[in-house]
């Protein structure tokens, strides 16, 4: 008679016990996933593009402003040369010319400490990644950039929630009685130039002050620098990265300056620490396209750049005039909104007791336009956040859809 089959068995979920036979797959996905959906903002780029709907939702760059022809020829010539497709180092050239844009922004550099990533979205996912563990302590403001949210999800940080102001944005001395109450981050993000989703610049006070308190309550500063080059109104004040260099740790994206499907950011980090993020960054793709990296820099070597940029400024200081021209003759009384000195958004405080997801509702279904909600920027669990927020992007779409579109959000409102 045969020996019996030994018993198999399940090894435990979780929660220590095992799922039933036939459990479905998703009972087997890291407990942060589950039940997890593309973020709102995600969801709300896609409906702008329904046939007659007009979209204040995405911060998507002028497209007739992108540098098509020349980037169309710069990849021609390199496809002449089957290298330029292949597996390769660290691109030099390009990093040589974010050397060049970080200057721009008064922000000393050097080649070794320029991280080159997919994306800027990437550069904050692996700085995130680096410097924070589990349950570690992380601040940030209480609307910010989803992006950011999103690379935090699966360390189940314990969020230190700062408040903003639309005349200073982040509320530095509310961080720093947090501080001083006891709260201990490993990191805090900031947005200092053209906030999104808020629209606000950091005073430059300010700026000083978060460095100040880097040092004395030892943490590092992720600074986010999507927007600093494209100021409307002159120039931004420096960035924090120009006051501090090991503290503060700078991320940028040629997304905004040249095109966004070019999928390259880049960040400043210590010197000492750049093999180390290196190796996280090639946890995740292993390396940048090389053909894009290649094509990227010539592109920038090639650009007259500072014509290009005050073309971009030019574009954008019509279009952000002509959205708050528009919202200062349509919108309702109790509707307040930011004044940004340049980047791509407006942030639109609603009247209280408007929920801006149900405006949404209203807007898209009734009136054709979309924009998002405050909701989409805070943390699900923050009870306390207000609902009764909106930020407009202007850099899409010229003057008059701008006028038309919020002539549709004000008829929302109204309604």
């Amino acid at each position: 008679m045969p020996a019996a089959s030994p018993a198999v068995k399940t090894p435990p979920g979780p929660a220590g016990t095992a799922p039933p036979p036939g459990a479905p797959l998703d009972s087997l996905l890291a407990p942060w996933l589950r039940g997890r959906r593309r973020s709102l903002l995600r969801r709300l780029v896609n409906a702008g593009t329904r046939p007659g709907v007009l979209s204040l939702a995405g911060g998507l760059p002028a497209v007739e402003l992108f540098p098509a022809e020349a980037y169309g020829r710069i990849l021609k010539d390199l496809l002449e040369s089957p290298g330029s497709v292949q597996y390769g180092g660290r691109c030099g050239e390009l990093r040589e010319r974010v050397v060049e844009l970080a200057r721009r922004r008064g922000v000393s550099c050097a080649t070794d400490r320029v991280l080159v990533t997919t994306g800027a979205q990437q550069a904050l996912d692996v700085l995130v990644r680096s410097f924070v563990a589990p349950r570690d302590a992380v601040a940030l403001e209480r609307f910010t950039y989803t992006g950011f949210r999103e690379a935090l999800a699966p360390l189940s940080p314990r969020l230190v929630t700062l408040p903003s102001s639309l005349g200073g944005g982040l509320d530095v001395e509310a961080l720093e009685r947090r501080l001083r109450l006891g709260a201990r981050p490993k990191l805090l993000y900031v947005i200092p130039d053209g906030h999104n989703p808020l629209g606000v610049s950091l005073p430059l006070e300010s700026r000083r002050r978060l460095v100040a308190l880097a040092h004395e309550y030892d943490f590092v500063i992720v600074e986010d620098d999507p927007y600093g080059l494209l100021c409307c109104d002159g120039e931004f004040d420096p960035p924090l990265a120009a006051l501090d260099a090991e503290r503060v740790l700078y991320v940028g994206s040629l997304s905004k300056v040249l095109a966004p499907a070019l999928r390259l950011g880049w960040a400043r980090v210590p010197a000492r620490l750049a093999e180390a993020l290196a190796a996280v960054k090639e946890m995740g793709d292993l390396e940048c396209s090389r053909l894009t990296m290649l094509a990227a820099a010539r592109l920038l070597g090639e650009l007259d750049f500072d014509r290009r940029l005050r073309d971009l400024r030019s574009v954008y200081r019509e279009r952000r005039d002509a959205m708050l021209e528009a919202l200062a003759e349509r919108l309702p009384g109790g509707c307040s909104f930011s004044r940004p000195g340049g980047g791509m958004f407006v942030w639109v405080e609603l009247p209280p007791g408007v929920d801006g997801e149900g405006l949404l509702e209203r807007a898209l279904g009734e009136f054709g336009v979309v924009f998002v909600p405050a909701a989409a920027f805070a943390d699900a669990r923050d009870r306390a956040a207000p609902a009764n927020g909106a930020r407009l992007s202007f850099s899409g779409a010229g003057p008059a859809a701008l006028r038309e579109a919020v002539a549709r959000f004000a008829a929302a409102l109204d309604g």
